[in-house]
């Protein structure tokens, strides 16, 4: 029997009280800074077992203005800014190249909370990236050594082979260099942070940037 999408989307509950516990958030109380604020949240969601909460939407725009997006993993968030990785020939790559500009979006659905984030992107010194690359796992590297990413592929066993190829020098050269591999790091200039009630009253405080810090301003949900 077929699937009715439709039927099934109207049979889904948000933040289902049997399985989710919304906390409060009072933005009067909130840190002077968004990374502050970010590091809490973070910390939260890895406490109530969100599963990995690390992860997020990177969406970037091609050389026409076309959005594109698609699910990566947080490398770390400080002064600098928040950091992902991907390599330099990617299609995010090729599209941060072009546009250097890109927004984050995390969510936390056990807390009922999202955060976006919205900058300008800068490559690190390759020094950076490599190091970033060898403190990562094995698999990590290895799938980094396969390197064709976003390229098309002729077949699964072509991909089984150089998958095979790349672990084997993986495993036997822990530092084995990848000139593509770039570390990616987005300077924040608006930070939104969304936590969500059970009656739709969500709460969402936006930090922006100003040459004396950060403002800060609710919004209607």
């Amino acid at each position: 029997m077929a699937t009715d999408l439709h039927e099934l989307l109207r049979s889904l509950r948000v933040w289902d009280p049997e399985v989710t516990s919304l906390p409060s958030f009072d933005p009067s109380a909130a840190p002077s800074t968004p990374l502050e604020l970010f590091t809490a949240w973070f910390a939260q969601a890895v406490a109530a077992g969100q599963t990995e909460p690390h992860t997020m939407s990177l969406a970037t725009a091609d050389a026409q203005g076309r959005p594109d997006v698609r699910t990566v993993m947080l490398h770390g968030a400080d002064t600098d800014g928040w950091a992902f990785a991907s390599h330099a020939h990617s299609r995010k790559g090729a599209h941060l190249a072009g546009r250097p500009y890109a927004a984050l979006g995390f969510y936390w659905p056990v807390l009922g909370r999202q955060v976006r984030v919205r900058g300008p992107v800068s490559a690190a010194p390759s020094g950076e990236a490599a190091a970033d690359l060898q403190a990562r796992s094995t698999g990590a590297l290895a799938a980094a050594l396969t390197g064709r990413q976003s390229e098309v592929l002729g077949s699964l066993d072509e991909l089984a082979r150089a998958s095979e190829e790349a672990w084997e020098r993986a495993q036997r050269e822990p530092t084995a260099p990848v000139p593509s591999w770039t570390l990616y790091r987005l300077v924040p200039e608006e930070v939104e942070f969304f936590q969500g009630d059970e009656r739709r009253r969500h709460v969402r405080l936006t930090y922006r940037r100003t040459d004396g810090g950060w403002d800060q301003e609710l919004l209607w949900p």
